[in-house]
C-alpha cells in the first residue's frame, strides 16, 4: 500500500510501513551534495535526515554504477603503548647540569632533561618506544 503525503510543497512516497520512497533525482542531488560536503557518510545522513544504512547503499550503488572502486576500511591505529619512566632528583645541582635541552620524538612529542647523566636514560627510552611500536 503506498500514500502520498505532502511536506515543504513535495510530494512523497510512502509505503505500508510509512517509510518515505526518495524520488531518484533527489537521491543524486543529496550524493552529489555529499561529495561536495567533505562530511562523514554517517555525519551528512543524520544532517540530512536519511538513516545511515539508507545512505550508504545509495553511495554504493552509485560507486557501483561508475565503475569507481568500494571504499576499503581505514586501516585502525596502533594502540596507544605507555611506558613508565622513574626520575629521581638529586638533592644539590651536580657539576654536569645542563640547560634544558630538548628532543623530538618524531610523534610529536618531546622529552626534555637538564642533565648530562640523563643522556643515556633519554637514549633508552626512545629505544623503548621504538620497540614498543611494533610490538603493541
Amino acid at each position: 500500500m503506498t500514500t502520498l503525503t505532502s511536506e515543504n510543497g513535495a510530494i512523497l512516497k510512502v509505503d505500508a510501513k510509512g517509510r518515505v520512497q526518495t524520488p531518484p533525482e533527489r537521491r543524486e542531488q543529496l550524493l552529489d551534495e555529499f561529495e561536495k560536503s567533505g562530511l562523514s557518510g554517517a555525519k551528512f545522513a543524520a544532517l540530512s535526515g536519511i538513516k545511515y544504512q539508507t545512505f550508504a547503499a545509495w553511495a554504493t550503488r552509485r560507486r557501483q554504477q561508475r565503475g569507481l572502486p568500494l571504499p576499503t576500511p581505514s586501516k585502525k591505529t596502533d594502540p596507544v603503548c605507555w611506558l613508565e619512566a622513574v626520575v629521581s632528583e638529586a638533592a644539590t645541582t651536580p657539576a654536569n647540569a645542563l640547560g634544558p635541552v630538548k628532543v623530538g620524538l618524531g610523534t610529536g612529542a618531546w622529552v626534555e632533561f637538564s642533565q648530562l647523566s640523563q643522556v643515556n636514560l633519554v637514549a633508552a627510552l626512545i629505544r623503548a618506544l621504538q620497540k614498543s611500536s611494533t610490538s603493541c
